[in-house]
């Protein structure tokens, strides 16, 4: 079975982001087990970064690390683990303005 697309997500200030899939299921993805492993997550612990970088990149939520939208220079999360171990919600709370569309990186 094909997993649902993720179209947009909404970074949230517990460290969690709300994640659209093409399904109309919203999932919330509590992101502190990413940054409790630190190394290469550490940066995601500086709530700014994890805000301002949160996107879909690779069809799948990712932090853009360069601030280039460069698909091979993110952390991403399978989005098979988003839709498994994300919580269902109904939140639509989240303010329009947080909202990440998938960006065109192709040139």
């Amino acid at each position: 079975m094909l997993r649902p697309n993720i179209f947009q997500v909404a970074p949230q200030d517990d460290y969690t982001v709300l994640v659209y899939f093409d399904d109309g299921q919203i999932r919330r993805y509590d992101a502190r087990r990413l940054i409790d492993k630190g190394g290469i997550y550490a940066c995601l612990s500086d709530i700014v970064f994890f805000k301002n970088r949160c996107v879909v990149l690779n069809r799948t939520l990712a932090w853009d690390v360069t601030g280039n939208f460069d698909p091979t220079n993110c952390l991403d999360v399978c989005p098979d683990v988003i839709y498994e171990s994300g919580k269902m919600t109904d939140d639509f709370d989240a303010p329009l303005a947080e909202f990440r569309e998938e960006k065109n990186c192709e040139q």
